[in-house]
């Protein structure tokens, strides 16, 4: 396992975490049990979940497990999010005051911690005034609740604007950002990224592996069928069949992966988690996984380092689909400018 720093602080993760979206809903407390125990016996020390996973039961499951291995909380890095509805009331959503006080409350509570190292705004929320939830944060810190403050799915406007504001106001700053990012979905490199390595926020991509299509366990022009989350539900979400079958584009990516797979004997899954952790401003990625045998395969990324051609490789093959102007050459090439040479 290597090591990075958390965004701009100094302190210290893995550079893959545990994500646990999975337990309580697709893993059961036992298999949690051992995807925690496997994970920190790799040398992993970054845990992320959510309040809203599985309605709480997430966060119970991480908090039970760390009762019962008192002496692994200081070697851990604990994070989680609020934002999403946790029951019918107006005020059980969003990223006021109001519901986030009760939200980290209930967060502290569950996961059995006296402060939680990473709490993140799980996603924008219109209603609210940017300003009231970044007060939050700093109010958070030092009261002693949370270390550091995140945000999670935020666009690039929102996570500059974040992170000016708490210039501007002298608050806790924005220190990582959680987004979808994987060679399927490379769309933050536009504007997050920039924001990222400008501001020194660190990136903790989401669905590194596009939700199974980077292991390669589906085929061309061929429903998924079986236990998987393509085979139980092909619509589901932003990994849907029908949509990545037919771009011309997933065939190519996969292609190149299991090629660069092959180079490597590697599993496909590492091969994409590997090329994600080497990608600029990238602190660690979230694994999610439904088994300890899914685990243990996404960790054998820990250790493995692509070379300059197989990222070139990598790279070129999952290059995002851009009009000329402003994210295409022409554009890209219009916002730099080289020192002038002497006359």
């Amino acid at each position: 396992m290597r090591y990075r720093t958390l965004g701009a602080t100094g302190t210290v993760v893995s550079t893959l975490c545990l994500g646990t979206m999975t337990f309580g809903a697709e893993t059961d407390e036992a298999g949690s049990f051992a995807q925690l125990d496997r994970f920190v016996e790799a040398g992993g020390t970054f845990i992320d979940t959510a309040d809203v996973y599985s309605r709480g039961v997430s966060e119970d499951i991480v908090g039970r497990w760390l009762r019962t291995r008192p002496d692994l909380r200081d070697r851990l890095v604990i994070a989680t999010k609020g934002r999403f509805p946790m029951g019918p009331g107006a005020n059980d959503a969003g990223l006021s005051r109001v519901h986030l006080s009760r939200a980290l409350d209930a967060s502290l509570r569950r996961l059995g911690v006296e402060a939680i190292d990473l709490y993140q705004a799980h996603a924008w929320d219109p209603l609210t005034p940017l300003p009231e939830t970044l007060r939050f944060f700093d109010d958070a810190v030092r009261a002693g609740k949370i270390r550091y403050a995140g945000v999670s799915n935020f666009t690039g406007w929102q996570l500059q604007k974040a992170a000016l504001l708490t210039q501007h106001l002298n608050l806790t700053p924005i220190v990582t950002l959680q987004p979808q990012y994987n060679l399927l979905a490379r769309e933050i490199e536009f504007e997050l990224v920039p924001v990222c390595e400008n501001e020194g926020i660190g990136i903790l991509p989401w669905s590194p592996l596009g939700g199974g299509w980077l292991t390669g366990k589906y085929q061309r022009d061929s429903l998924p069928t079986g236990a998987t989350r393509l085979g139980e539900n092909p619509q589901r979400g932003v990994e849907a069949y029908a949509g990545r079958n037919a771009e011309e584009r997933t065939w190519r990516v996969l292609d190149a992966v299991g090629q660069v797979a092959e180079g490597r004997g590697a599993s496909m899954s590492a091969v994409a988690l590997a090329w994600l952790a080497a990608r600029p401003a990238v602190t660690s990625v979230i694994l999610g996984a439904r088994t300890t045998e899914q685990l243990d395969d996404n960790l054998t990324a820990a250790d493995l380092v692509l070379d300059a051609e197989q990222m070139r490789l990598l790279d070129e093959a999952s290059a995002p689909l851009v009009g000329d102007y402003p994210y295409g050459e022409p554009g890209v090439r219009q916002r730099g400018r080289d020192l002038p040479t002497s006359p």
